[in-house]
């Protein structure tokens, strides 16, 4: 998929979203990418999954994981495209973990991925919790990058990234935000509470 369709999805899905948001990371914005308004289709969740996944084929990738829960279904689609399993680290008292039995052998070649990069905070727990269990992190992937690797042209992950939208849009500390400065109320619609 090309970067236009990539949005265009976004657009014709009512998934790019205009207001006062925070988001996951704790900055602000006045655009917001809800993922599962895209997701919701399967056959678009399959479309970006596919997209996702053919970077890494030659990867010899054996799990793709993700930090739930907007990355859950990208983890799922991707890793129907690879024909490897897909598992989804959480939060337990704050910190990023594999639960529901979910484990990582020594050496496990996997792919971290997400639906919309900002910072990269929680790509980042997600590979430390991958190497923590002793697995090798491959690559990383979002179907969006709109924050960090968008206006720089590279990630700092420490892993090869790509992602199928890189858009750069604003975002704003608390003390700097103009829709906060305007008494705009701010809207949480990620997954983080």
């Amino acid at each position: 998929m090309t970067e236009r369709e990539t949005l265009d999805l976004y657009e014709a899905t009512g998934a790019l979203l205009r207001g006062h948001f925070l988001l996951t990371s704790g900055l602000h914005s006045d655009v917001y990418l809800q993922s599962a308004l895209v997701l919701q289709h399967p056959a678009d969740a399959t479309k970006l999954g596919e997209a996702l996944a053919a970077p890494f084929r030659g990867d010899r990738i054996q799990t793709v994981l993700a930090p739930a829960i907007g990355g859950i279904l990208v983890s799922h689609e991707v890793a129907r495209a690879l024909g490897v399993r897909a598992l989804f680290t959480e939060r337990e008292g704050g910190t990023m973990r594999l639960r529901r039995g979910f484990a990582l052998a020594p050496a496990e070649r996997c792919l971290v991925v997400e639906d919309v990069m900002t910072t990269g905070g929680s790509t980042r727990e997600t590979i430390h919790v991958a190497r923590a269990a002793g697995a090798q992190v491959v690559g990383a992937a979002a179907i969006v990058d709109r924050g960090v690797a968008a206006r720089s042209g590279r990630s700092d992950l420490g892993v090869p990234f790509t992602a199928l939208l890189h858009i750069d849009l604003p975002t704003y500390e608390r003390e700097e935000c103009p829709l906060c400065a305007q008494g705009l109320p701010a809207v949480k619609p990620g997954s983080r509470t």
